[in-house]
């Protein structure tokens, strides 16, 4: 399969907003201050196993 060209999958792209809990309510991360949004990549992610 041929790749496509990198203007070709800008177009395709479209842009992905995340929100946090902050304080009982959810925000978008995009509008957090540079220190808040480097508190946020450093946070620990985990998967939670499901137990049957």
């Amino acid at each position: 399969m041929k790749s496509l060209e990198p203007e070709k999958l800008k177009e395709k792209r479209t842009k992905c907003i995340v929100y946090t809990r902050v304080m009982g309510y959810h925000r978008p991360v995009e509008s957090f201050n540079i220190g808040k949004k480097g508190e946020h990549q450093e946070r620990v992610k985990f998967i939670e196993k499901h137990n049957i």
